[in-house]
C-alpha cells in the first residue's frame, strides 16, 4: 500500500526515470523494469499510478508539455512572445533526456492515437499563444501566418540544434534568430 501523500513524489521519480531511460535506450528498449530500477521503486507502482508503460510515457510527455505552459501574466505582447521562444529553448527542453524523449514522442505520435492527440494539443497551443500576442502587434491579416511561421521556426531550430547538426546543443543562436524574426515581422507588418 503506497504511503499517503507520496503519490506526487513517486510519480515525479518515475517520470524522471523514464526520461533518463528513454535517453539511454530509446522507446523500444525502455521497459517497466528498467524504469522502476532507475527510480528505485517496484514495478508494480507504475501499474498503480499509470496503468502501463503507455500511460507512463503519456504522463512523461505531459510533463514536458506542461513545462512549456505560460504560468505567469505577461502583458507586453513582445515580451510574451520572447518568453514563449525562451521556454521552448530552455534547459529543460534542451536536456539530452528531454530531447531524446521528444524525438521518440514525435516518431511514436505518428502511430499512437494518445500521443498524436498530445502532439496536436502542443502544436495548437503554441500557435494560439503566439497568435494571441501577434494580434496586439500586427495587422489582422498577418497574425495567422506569423504565428504558424514562428512556431515552425521554433520547431525547426529546436530540431536542428537538438540533433547537434548546428550549435552543439547551444540554443543561444537559435534563440536570437527566432527573436530577430519576430522583430522583423513586427517592423514589416506592425500596426
Amino acid at each position: 500500500m503506497p504511503k499517503v501523500g507520496m503519490e506526487p513524489v513517486r510519480k515525479k521519480q518515475l517520470i524522471e526515470a523514464t526520461l533518463e531511460v528513454m535517453a539511454e535506450v530509446g522507446y523500444h528498449g525502455t521497459t517497466i523494469s528498467l524504469i522502476s530500477k532507475r527510480a528505485g521503486l517496484s514495478s508494480g507502482i507504475i501499474s498503480h499510478y499509470f496503468g502501463d508503460k503507455q500511460g507512463l510515457i503519456e504522463a512523461t510527455m505531459r510533463h514536458l508539455l506542461d513545462a512549456l505552459k505560460i504560468t505567469q501574466r505577461i502583458d507586453d505582447p513582445l515580451e510574451r512572445i520572447d518568453f514563449i521562444i525562451e521556454n521552448n529553448f530552455s534547459q529543460t527542453q534542451g536536456a539530452s533526456s528531454a530531447t531524446n524523449t521528444w524525438f521518440n514522442f514525435w516518431a511514436l505520435s505518428l502511430h499512437n492515437e494518445g500521443l498524436h492527440r498530445l502532439q496536436c494539443i502542443n502544436h495548437k497551443r503554441l500557435e494560439r499563444n503566439l497568435a494571441f500576442s501577434y494580434r496586439k502587434l500586427l495587422k489582422p491579416e498577418h497574425v495567422k501566418n506569423a504565428a504558424a511561421s514562428t512556431a515552425a521556426l521554433i520547431d525547426g531550430y529546436w530540431l536542428r540544434y537538438s540533433m547537434g547538426s548546428v550549435g552543439n546543443g547551444d540554443f543561444s543562436e537559435a534563440l536570437a534568430r527566432c527573436k530577430q524574426y519576430v522583430r522583423d515581422l513586427v517592423a514589416q507588418y506592425g500596426r
